[in-house]
């Protein structure tokens, strides 16, 4: 086995929900997915596609349809993107790996922003790259990045900045304004920028309005159905940019493995030909699924944002009346980080909760080190009652 392989640290979340799966008594909120099916509409289209008997190979593309229908998706909330920029692939994750291996070399120098979820620093290094971080701050439970160490970071030996925002953990969003800045930065030092803003739509702040989008609201104004400030705003096609998103978190279908990557146009071809030696294609009956997600996006996704405000706004003020925690909302996502004051080891912490407490969270620590101390929570629970439990449980246990 590579060493690059051999060590690759395992998942310190699937360390803490292993030691509580199959346990009636805890209440888990570890991974990051809700506990609500796929909405019908979606179902149907996959099971109709299997009846019709579309059990075989598709473009390594994605089929032009739901190419068209992801570019009408994204144009209907950013400057106008082109279907042939579009490339269909088997879940986030996988769109993820394929831009990591299209721009990164072994030995090439990539930055990431920290804390992110531990797949977005794991890939670039088994790769075999060298990967540096710029941690956020945390200020009173909120996470800010600080845009002077970013820049002092970045530099023209830099190949790729891989950014989340909105941001697993922390909920941590960048403005249209640090885009700007973050990206005039790259232009100059000609690095790439892997943005992975697969929350996008589960934001909770006024969207300004793309310059380049057509309607009447003003240009500082709320966007229908908005979504978190993007890369896509602010960039040129042909801009070293790539941008990752996923049907998982906004329709409800974590477990269809769909996702897709909006590309500059020289990209393309051989993005074709990676997903041909990855995958192959996309299976057909799960593109038709997401051809019908995007058909009823208006219904679905404002539904599952207004949830999740409501969950948000139900656990986070209950976290903040206990004493010793630091925690604020989250402007975007579906989670609350929160520090547990006198408690260093999260990892430790996390499995004390599940054996002590029957509940269930990701440690900081599976995220960056400079969140140990720190813990994952998320919210998007169909019942917010069980985030009421949650917290009750977490106060008797911090109580004894």
């Amino acid at each position: 086995m590579r060493e690059a392989i051999h060590n690759l640290e395992a998942s310190k979340i699937r360390e803490v929900a292993n030691a509580g799966i199959g346990r009636a008594d805890v209440l888990a909120f570890w991974f990051g997915e809700g506990d609500e099916v796929t909405p019908e509409p979606i179902r149907q289209a996959a099971i109709a596609s299997l009846q019709q008997g579309e059990t075989f190979y598709a473009h390594n593309l994605g089929l032009p349809e739901l190419r068209e229908a992801v570019a009408r998706y994204m144009s209907g909330l950013h400057p106008a993107i082109d279907a042939a920029r579009i490339a269909i692939t088997s879940g986030g994750v996988s769109a993820l790996m394929l831009a990591m291996q299209a721009l990164v070399d072994a030995g090439d120098e990539v930055v990431a922003v920290t804390p992110v979820w531990p797949n977005l620093t794991a890939q670039p290094a088994i790769l075999g790259a060298r990967v540096r971080c710029v941690s956020l701050v945390p200020k009173a439970g909120q996470w800010t990045l600080d845009l002077d160490a970013l820049r002092a970071t970045v530099t023209p030996a830099t190949k790729l900045l891989v950014l989340n925002a909105p941001n697993n953990p922390t909920g941590w969003t960048l403005t249209r304004a640090e885009q700007q800045e973050i990206l005039d930065h790259c232009r100059r030092t000609g690095t790439w920028i892997l943005a992975d803003e697969v929350y996008e739509r589960l934001y909770f702040e006024p969207s300004p309005t793309p310059s380049g989008l057509k309607q009447d609201a003003p240009s500082d104004g709320p966007v229908p159905n908005g979504c978190a400030p993007s890369f896509l705003d602010v960039a040129a096609p042909d801009d070293r940019l790539v941008v990752v998103h996923s049907f998982s978190k906004s329709f409800l279908m974590t477990g269809w493995r769909l996702g897709w990557l909006v590309l500059p146009p020289a990209l393309v071809e051989g993005m074709g030909k990676l997903i041909e030696f990855n995958t192959s294609c996309t299976s057909v009956f799960t593109q038709r699924a997401g051809i019908a997600a995007l058909a009823h996006s208006a219904e679905i996704t404002p539904r599952v944002v207004a949830h999740l405000k409501t969950c948000r706004d139900t656990l986070i003020p209950l976290l903040a009346e206990l004493p010793g925690v630091q925690v604020a909302p989250a402007r975007g996502g579906m989670y609350a980080f929160f520090r547990l004051e006198g408690f260093d080891d999260s990892l430790a912490l996390a499995k004390r909760l599940v054996a002590e407490a029957g509940l269930g969270l990701a440690p900081g620590s599976a995220f960056a080190p400079e969140a140990q101390g720190w813990l994952r929570w998320c919210f998007a629970s169909k019942d917010p009652g069980r985030l009421v439990e949650g917290v009750s449980r977490l106060k008797r246990w911090l109580a004894q």
